[in-house]
């Protein structure tokens, strides 16, 4: 490429934001004073003044004014203009005055000098270009091709076929680079730019830049445009058809005789409905999914179950607590005797729980402070029907969830609504029948679970009883979030060892050891009786218990933990009364005393057997804990006869394995101590030892049967008997020592059951004596023992003594 310079006089022409290259010809409005004045003054100067070397003025014209074009940006003149030639001055349609100039060459703007006219006159060098003689280098040839290129693809895109034609024809390549001043994309400062570039490779090199990350982002934005296009022209196509469906199914109702109801209207109803927005996201999701299918649809109908059923639970649902302390306590206190544990945790629950609501920590973190309590104790103590005291204390809606005897993980967490008759967890459906979020959830005999193939209900507890993560619980079926976090969750069991330790590591646990037997009288009295009155069809002024009467059932007839037996005892009593005032035996109203139980139920069952069991030395008596509370059992001894062969330790009664240690400890014991418990020991290792426990049919395990089993073999060695007031419990040792067990109030209460007057536990649990009622510790005397001598010399008759035991000291 080679350059030719010169200098000439022009009148400047400044263009406000935008730029003209060589080569365009655009139109100008010159109803401006500067721009007019430029023009009149081009056109009426010298015109020989005004040529520039080596350029022509339009074929046919004969018009040679020129003006230097110069840009102004942000009110600053450019350094470089164009020289154009005004090719023709007229109007425009709307009859503004407009001039069509066309650019010549660059020029870059010298000094300013006088001219004819009020334009502004400068001295310019102007540069033209024309091709060399051997033509553009390959490198200049190679950017033109690209730049051609990527204009033909914009032009394509913008349908510009004419000027696409035009492209084509163009050789030039300095030309083509000028041609790219007419790109609508291109800035002022770019153009400026391109004006300001000499060099033509350059030139083309900024436009193939430019001009790429243009077309890039016209990709995006067409990408983007269709996208948009086509969610748009989905939702009216939707929003057509659903119209249709509608007017579709208006027809057949009408046509069925069946006007349109609003109950089949799941979308009103969802949006009528007081859901969280959770909950209204998935309902209307499950909504459109309904509305695609049709009737013939086997999923229409499981839709519409499951929304009858998210529409059927109460979301925003709550009963405020009554928080009135006494009484609440007063309800507990009407409707079960005894229980003190129990009722003072609820108190404390309630007075906590109000403290937090006057303070506004009523929700922290999403969580609410709900509870989960652990009721464990024999059956009939009243763990159930304590569920709806509570509740009613609490002023809570009660709900009971049956769990004995269930295997299955989805009764706790529902059925995938895949499965024909799906249905929610039993969790769900409680506090949906219990009409609010924050009702007491009774979860009944949580010990007898049971875990098959079909998974552990136990492990689907783990997350409704956490505090932690139950303010989340998800159900399979419902598959959205459910707060159960202000739930009261009560769990009931008769037995701790079947409990799963995870399980009930999340519960507070509240032991209900049974009643003594003056509860039993009392609950007999004021809430037993006036039952089964109205069962039997009597009324009180027609039957009188006494309070003998009563208590002799329960020590006499009935001898358990709880009062289930003392109840069925009492309504055995009333059907008696009552066949024999239909007989025309009895007359009313009677009076039954304790000296009447005998003509109604028959003869005690239950009588003190202590003494006469423990008449003869090897038999001493123990106390144990069983699922129906404590008890009291016999632990029996004997020797082999040498000539007999037989040798060894037998054991028989259905023991368990740690009983079976127990056993073992305490022959080795007392064959290694045998010399200083001035015992006969030495013989042993060639007679055979019998240990019997009584009730062979029932199952018996557990370490506190050690000191037991050590004072029937001692007493069988010695021939001193053991005394039949004495009952002990305690774990023994190889050195002797008495260990801690469990169930000590449990014990002591079967013990005063039983007549037991002395009652021998390890020392260090004598802190257990505190849960053990006042009036039971008051009949008991009660010692406390770290060693197995301490037992021996308390528990066993003195050496010579007949079968007249003597009462031991206390």
């Amino acid at each position: 490429m080679t350059e030719a310079q010169s200098s000439v006089t022009l009148p400047v022409l400044p263009l406000d934001d935008d730029v003209v290259l060589p080569g365009m010809v655009v139109p100008v409005d010159i109803s401006e004073t500067e721009v007019r004045a430029a023009v009149d003054a081009a056109r009426a100067g010298d015109d020989s003044a005004a040529k520039v070397p080596g350029i022509r003025s339009a074929s046919g014209k004969g018009n040679h004014s020129r003006v230097l074009i110069v840009p102004r940006v942000d009110g600053s003149y450019a350094t470089v203009g164009t020289v154009a030639v005004i090719d023709q001055v007229g109007r425009t349609p709307e009859g503004e005055p407009a001039a069509v100039l066309r650019g010549v060459a660059r020029a870059r703007v010298g000094g300013g000098t006088t001219g004819p006219g009020a334009a502004l006159w400068v001295s310019a060098e102007v540069r033209t270009e024309e091709a060399p003689e051997g033509g553009y280098p390959g490198k200049v040839r190679e950017a033109a091709r690209e730049y051609r290129s990527l204009l033909s693809t914009y032009l394509q895109k913008r349908g510009a076929w004419q000027v696409l034609d035009g492209l084509q024809q163009l050789d030039d390549p300095g030309a083509l680079a000028d041609r790219g001043g007419y790109s609508p994309f291109l800035k002022v400062e770019q153009k400026l730019r391109l004006l300001e570039t000499y060099d033509v490779a350059e030139r083309l090199r900024l436009l193939s830049e430019w001009t790429r990350e243009y077309l890039a982002e016209l990709d995006v934005t067409e990408t983007i445009d269709k996208d948009v296009q086509e969610g748009v022209e989905k939702q009216q196509r939707e929003f057509l058809l659903r119209r249709q469906m509608e007017a579709i199914r208006k027809e057949l109702n009408e046509l069925e005789g069946k006007p349109a109801s609003e109950e089949e209207d799941y979308r009103e109803r969802v949006e009528a409905a007081a859901l969280p927005e959770h909950v209204r996201e998935a309902a209307l999701t499950e909504v459109e999914k309904l509305e695609r299918a049709g009737d013939s649809s086997p999923e229409s109908g499981w839709i519409r179950t499951w929304l009858d059923t998210i529409l059927a639970m109460p979301w925003n649902e709550r009963t405020e607590d009554a928080y009135d302390i006494s009484g609440a306590r007063e309800t507990l206190d009407a409707d079960h005797a005894g229980l003190d544990d129990v009722k003072e945790r609820i108190v404390e629950y309630l007075a906590v729980r109000k403290r937090r609501e006057e303070r506004g920590l009523g929700v922290v973190g999403g969580r609410r402070s709900g509870a989960v309590l652990a009721l464990v104790g024999p059956p009939g103590v009243g763990k159930t029907s304590l569920g709806e005291s509570v509740a009613r204390s609490m002023g809570r809606s009660f709900a009971r969830v049956a769990l004995g005897g269930v295997r299955d993980e989805a009764e706790i967490r529902g059925h995938r609504r895949t499965y024909v008759g799906a249905l929610p967890g039993r969790v769900v459906r409680a506090v949906k029948e219990a009409g609010t979020m924050n009702p007491v959830v009774l979860l009944d005999e949580v010990d007898k679970v049971g875990a098959d193939f079909r998974g552990d209900p136990t492990a689907a507890l783990l997350e409704v009883l956490d505090p932690a993560q139950n303010h989340t619980f998800r159900d399979h079926y419902l598959e959205v979030d459910l707060d159960l976090s202000d739930v009261v969750f009560l769990a009931t069991a008769n037995a701790l060892e079947t409990i799963p330790p995870a399980l009930l590591d999340r519960m507070e646990l509240v032991l209900l050891d049974g009643y003594t037997e003056d509860e039993k009288v009392t609950i007999a009295r004021d809430h037993l009786l006036p039952r089964q009155l109205e069962r039997a069809g009597l009324e009180p002024s027609e039957v009188e218990f006494t309070d003998d009467a009563l208590r002799a059932v329960a020590g006499e007839y009935t001898r358990e933990a709880g009062v289930r037996d003392l109840e069925r005892t009492v309504a055995r009593v009333l059907r008696k009364i009552a066949a024999g005032v239909a007989l025309g035996e009895r007359e009313l109203p009677v009076r039954v005393g304790a000296d009447d139980l005998r003509d109604h139920i028959g003869r005690p069952k239950h009588t003190p057997e202590s003494a006469e069991r423990t008449v003869v030395p090897g038999v001493a008596t123990g106390m144990a804990v069983t699922g129906t509370g404590g008890d009291v059992l016999f632990v029996e001894a004997s020797l082999a006869d040498p000539e007999s062969g037989a040798g060894g330790l037998t054991l028989t009664g259905q023991l368990g394995d740690v009983m079976k240690e127990s056993a073992e400890i305490a022959l080795s014991y007392l064959r290694s101590r045998g010399a200083e418990l001035e015992l006969p020991v030495g013989d042993l290792k060639d007679r055979g030892v019998h240990l019997h426990v009584p009730a062979g049919a029932t199952p018996k395990d557990g370490p506190s049967a050690g000191v037991t089993m050590t004072t029937a073999l001692a007493s069988l060695l010695s021939g001193r008997p053991a005394r039949s007031d004495v009952a002990m419990t305690g774990e023994v040792s190889l050195t002797g020592r008495v260990l801690p067990i469990g169930g000590v109030k449990q014990k002591l209460l079967a013990a005063h059951r039983a007549g037991i007057g002395t009652v021998l536990i390890p020392s260090r649990n004598e802190a257990d004596l505190d849960d053990v009622p006042r009036d039971v510790l008051d009949s008991l005397r009660v010692h406390t023992v770290s060693d197995i001598r301490e037992v021996l010399e308390l528990s066993l008759e003195p050496a010579g003594t007949s079968e007249e035991a003597r009462p031991l000291a206390a």
